[in-house]
């Protein structure tokens, strides 16, 4: 059966890809066959249904109805458990709820989804408010998916549908607590020399506070309400603590701001920001706003611990606070100088003013004094002090994806993970490349690595009908420490404070590549393989 028209809406509506007035698939799995059964029985007499009971040992007490209203609403909490992207909820839920005939309404807040069904024979309605909280699970987010495309497509009913979802949402991690932390130690270990040019050594402990970190937030903050307040700050300080403290030792051997930048890479809240510029880039003012307020405080959050611990440490040992003065002061210095200017040969000095002050201003690139990233690198220390070479990066690069996609639940054994590498090996390449020719823009730079990873995940949905967003997210979220990394850090400058304006600058540049690519796939040819559940 055809579709229609692709540009297809309904007022300023937009619609989602497998909406029935785009696929024009009409509805033929409303009621059950065990549906069907009760109202036969309704339809027999006593003793004949009391000997049809007997015979085929039936309960009936669901109408067909509940069952559509019980699928949407166990459909909204299963997008909101597993991350889904909150900018298209709303269009799914609602191509749902047209293939089952339900009148219905939604409204998606922070947190929380509305859901209002109507009844023309009564004349009433029922309001329902769903409210959860989740994280990014790749895995169970494509089974949903899978189970939302096969409603809209009408082939299954919603009461199979409702059964499916209610067995994914009880259904535990596929991972242990144990092999997670991990899979934190690994990440923030490779993504160490690979984004903030740390050393050999250097990653050794950057993915060791990852783990206590991954420990932290599994085992504690998520039991307890009264440590999940302060989570991010006290391990924040915890972590630029020990990287100040071990970085003040006198041969220099640790690097302060690979260790400190990497070993919190796991709590950047990288797609937080990310769903949020989408849902202002897509016309979602309440949602998005709040959103991103509160991802920029969480940074700051982040930020303000890291200068906190940086300052204690300093505070308690002033050795060190002296050198790392004395050393910018060796690095840039201004001398000004008041009086007369004097000439003493016969040199016409007309043009220059014989009073005034001077100002002389002395730099020192920071390769001069061995500083490479912000790390001390002399060439006479060894190899497991230096910072890694550039073929490293054909090891680390596929490893470091691998490893992010199981991080964020996504099994093992699945099709999808081999797409999800390869995309997010090219994003790093072309966010690599870009970097080369483009300097100190780190907006610019994410949006040509999204850009890139937009078009491989679109093209990917298009011709060989997989999930664009799962595919995706991998290659997404690498370009976070990345344009981190070209922004200075997340300590970048000294200040705390500014990890807040590079997070947003990256994600915007997110945003912008990602949207222009999905505008350039959907340019050519028929929606009819578009890419559905799509960033």
């Amino acid at each position: 059966m055809a579709r229609s028209d692709s540009r297809m809406s309904s007022g300023s509506e937009i619609l989602d890809p497998d909406d029935p007035r785009i696929t024009g698939v009409e509805p033929n799995q409303l009621d059950d066959q065990e549906d069907l059964e009760k109202n036969t029985l309704r339809q027999m007499d006593y003793r004949t249904r009391r000997k049809h009971i007997q015979r085929i040992r039936i309960e009936f007490n669901i109408s067909s109805m509940r069952n559509r209203h019980d699928f949407l609403i166990k459909l909204a909490r299963a997008l909101m458990t597993f991350g889904a992207p909150s900018h298209r909820i709303e269009s799914q839920l609602v191509a749902a709820a047209r293939i089952l005939e339900v009148e219905a309404e939604f409204i998606h807040l922070p947190g929380v989804i509305i859901c209002s069904f109507g009844d023309q024979e009564l004349g009433c309605s029922e309001t329902h408010f769903v409210k959860c909280g989740g994280r990014l699970s790749l895995g169970a987010l494509h089974k949903v998916h899978i189970i939302y495309r096969s409603v809209v497509h009408d082939e299954i009913s919603a009461k199979q549908a409702t059964e499916q979802l209610d067995a994914l949402l009880v259904a535990p991690p596929p991972y242990s607590v144990f092999f997670r932390c991990f899979l934190a130690f690994c990440l923030s270990a490779l993504i160490c020399p690979l984004a903030f040019g740390g050393s050999f050594l250097d990653m050794w402990i950057a993915g060791a506070a990852a783990f206590i970190l991954a420990c932290l937030q599994i085992c504690v903050a998520a039991k307890s309400a009264l440590y999940a307040n302060v989570f991010e700050i006290t391990i924040s300080i915890f972590v630029s603590f020990v990287a100040r403290g071990l970085s003040s030792i006198r041969s220099q051997i640790f690097c302060y701001t690979a260790i400190s930048s990497s070993g919190i890479i796991g709590i950047l809240p990288g797609y937080l920001i990310l769903s949020s510029s989408l849902e202002l880039a897509s016309k979602n003012i309440v949602c998005g706003s709040v959103k991103m307020v509160y991802a920029l405080i969480y940074t700051l959050f982040l930020g303000f611990g890291l200068q906190i611990g940086n300052d204690f440490y300093l505070l308690l040992d002033p050795y060190t606070r002296r050198q790392l003065d004395s050393l910018s002061v060796s690095l840039s210095s201004t001398v000004s100088l008041t009086g007369t200017w004097v000439a003493d040969n016969s040199t016409d000095n007309s043009t220059v003013p014989l009073n005034g002050t001077w100002t002389f201003t002395h730099t020192v690139l920071p390769s001069d004094h061995d500083f490479y990233d912000g790390c001390y690198r002399p060439k006479s220390f060894p190899w497991y002090l230096q910072p890694f070479p550039l073929w490293t990066s054909f090891v680390i690069v596929p490893l470091f994806s691998t490893l992010s996609s199981l991080a964020n639940l996504q099994p093992f054994k699945s099709k999808q993970l081999p797409v999800m590498v390869v995309i997010s090996c090219c994003s790093y390449a072309s966010n690599k490349i870009a970097n080369h020719y483009i300097f100190n823009r780190s907006d610019v730079v994410s949006a040509i690595g999204a850009f890139t990873v937009g078009l491989l995940g679109n093209v990917y949905s298009r011709r060989m009908g997989g999930t664009a967003f799962t595919s995706m997210v991998t290659g997404v979220l690498f370009l976070v420490p990345s344009g981190l990394s070209q922004a200075g850090g997340i300590t970048a400058n000294g200040n705390g404070i500014d990890i807040g304006g590079a997070m947003i600058a990256v994600t915007i540049g997110i945003t912008v590549g990602l949207f222009m690519s999905q505008a350039l796939v959907y340019t050519f040819g028929s929606r009819k393989n578009a890419a559905v559940f799509s960033f």
